[in-house]
């Protein structure tokens, strides 16, 4: 024990050490982080890529809900426990276990992947300062407005002022904008609905369920893709929900966040991000699509984010496709600062999200990236499961078959290669089944995970996995021991936290959600108050002028309130 000092520990950057007990949270945290992230500006684009690929109504609707179901599950299961039982990153985590040439590998291609998904995210937020100041629309793979390339290096600098201060500033602003952005989601839904039940019907309102689904199946989901060919089924609707975030979850990305849970059991609040926010917001957006263009007489494929939101939301529509770039990019961008620095582990994360901002700003000039998402996303979840493969195993498999967990860490990393060897036969493997088609490219990554779980328990057993190493151990436990008194030592520094119960702070939260309650009848009374056309567009004037200052009342007591509590919870 004697061998670990304090001082040791505090040269060491505090995102290589595990999170310690005192800086841990509670479920709300994530339930907020995950519900901001989640709803996200291209949502817009995927619920119109619904309509695009032909998907019908009840597959969506139910295919989604499977799909999401499964992903909680998958984050609950797989990741959460990995991520509280060792409070690392999976970039640290990977170090321990394969040595700095497998990790230094792995994370400049999670830079480059959150790298490019944050600057798709500030891209499709510009469309719509993009639409408000009537400059061009951005159609080209290159910018071709001077204007464009100034509010996208505005909007990315805000990405990466929330980013720098870490999990906190980036739980913060999400815990603000996840109740805001699932209120507008459902009320652009409602307000369109009508617009879409007299295109389809004749009348404002749908009478009942049936009606509804009437309504999707003429003007939404249709099941004839845009081609004029029949459409994607129940099966692959499910297989999206699922493999959206399998970067995250099969790819245990998200152990940078989970670690921070108290218990393995918050994976489960990744509902607020698939339930409440993919399922609901891709169906959303969907109407708000399909409304948007009756209104246009366009095709909704022809439609961008700023279209949708304006004719939804009016200039709250704005603003939500703005927050909602912001929400993905910051945390994406948070992802891709922890990657750089477990690269550069002698600087500092803030150094390393500013550099790596840097160039997120640069790519997100260029609308290529916000047209790609779709295809980055699915290819960029093939690349990185076979990893999250070989961590499981590590840390799940060998110590119940008897293998020595951290092998090749004992070895001084002389072994490393199956790590390597492994990604790559994992990638082979699931690109290989993809270009013979064999099956539906949505589910490629569960054989993929199993195969490279098998070839990695295969390799490191002939490597040194099955031998034990007494000595190595009893060190690891011992500088474990080292690392828990020397976070005691922190948390006995740590100022006393008080809770916030002043009557000036509750009066601007009550505000805040009155502004949303406000908000959600004007939505609700545009759809069931609306007996005739002409009622309806007067209902959705008063929803959108109104609308817009209850977003403004929303925004200033949420914030003040939580400015309040900052302020007062140090004592």
């Amino acid at each position: 024990m004697k061998e670990f000092t304090h001082t040791q520990f505090e040269k060491i950057n505090e995102e290589q050490l595990p999170v310690p007990k005192h800086k841990l949270h509670n479920w709300t945290h994530f339930a907020g982080l995950y519900a901001a992230e989640h709803v996200a500006a291209t949502e817009f684009v995927i619920g119109a890529t619904f309509v695009a690929l032909g998907a019908k109504t009840m597959d969506i609707i139910l295919g989604l809900l499977i799909g999401n179901v499964l992903a909680v599950l998958s984050w609950t299961l797989i990741t959460s426990p990995i991520a509280v039982e060792t409070r690392l990153s999976l970039y640290t985590y990977l170090n321990k276990i394969a040595g700095d040439s497998m990790s230094k590998l792995y994370n400049w291609a999670n830079v480059l992947i959150f790298t490019v998904i944050s600057a798709a995210m500030v891209t499709v937020s510009s469309t719509a300062v993009r639409f408000a100041f009537n400059i061009p629309a951005q159609l080209d793979w290159y910018p071709t407005n001077i204007w464009f390339i100034l509010i996208v290096l505005l909007v990315g600098m805000f990405v990466v002022f929330v980013a720098i201060y870490g999990f906190k500033a980036v739980s913060d602003f999400s815990g603000i904008c996840a109740p805001w952005l699932f209120t507008m989601f459902i009320c652009g839904a409602v307000v369109l609905m009508p617009a879409l039940s007299l295109d389809v019907l004749g009348v404002t309102i749908p009478s009942d369920w049936n009606d509804f689904v009437s309504i999707g199946n003429q003007s939404i989901w249709t099941g004839i893709n845009s081609d004029g060919d029949p459409g994607i089924g129940l099966v692959e609707v499910i297989g999206f929900g699922w493999a959206a975030n399998t970067i995250t979850h099969f790819g245990l990305i998200d152990m940078a966040l989970l670690r921070f849970a108290k218990k393995k059991s918050y994976g489960l609040a990744t509902s607020t991000g698939m339930l409440f926010g993919h399922y609901i917001a891709w169906i959303a957006a969907g109407i708000m699509g399909a409304g948007t263009a009756v209104i246009l007489g366009k095709s909704i494929i022809e439609l961008d984010p700023g279209d949708v939101a304006f004719y939804a939301l009016g200039w709250s529509g704005f603003v939500i496709v703005i927050v909602a770039g912001w929400t993905t990019a910051i945390t994406n961008l948070y992802r891709a600062g922890l990657a750089a620095q477990a690269i550069y582990s002698n600087q500092s994360r803030r150094k390393t999200t500013v550099v790596v901002g840097i160039a997120m700003v640069i790519v997100a000039c260029f609308p290529f990236v916000f047209s790609q998402i779709l295809p980055l996303l699915t290819y960029a979840g093939l690349i990185v499961v076979p990893v999250g493969a070989i961590v499981f195993a590590e840390h799940q498999l060998f110590p119940k078959i008897g293998y020595t967990r951290y092998w090749s860490k004992y070895q001084n990393y002389k072994n490393s290669s199956p790590a390597v060897l492994s990604w790559a036969l994992g990638l082979i493997f699931g690109f290989g089944l993809n270009a013979l088609d064999v099956m539906s490219f949505y589910y490629l990554f569960i054989p993929t995970w199993f195969f490279t779980i098998l070839a990695y328990t295969l390799l490191a057993g002939k490597f040194g996995a099955k031998e034990q190493y007494p000595e190595e151990v009893k060190k690891e436990e011992e500088y474990n021991l080292a690392v828990d008194e020397y976070h005691e030592k922190l948390e006995k520094e740590q100022p006393e936290v008080i809770r916030d119960h002043s009557l000036m702070t509750k009066l601007l939260r009550i505000s805040a959600y009155l502004a949303l309650g406000i908000t959600l009848f004007l939505a609700f009374k545009t759809l069931f108050n609306s007996p005739d056309e002409n009622t309806y567009l007067i209902n959705r004037d008063a929803f959108y002028q109104i609308g817009f200052v209850c977003t403004l009342v929303y925004f200033v007591t949420a914030y003040w309130a939580m400015h309040r509590g900052k302020a007062l919870n140090i004592k």
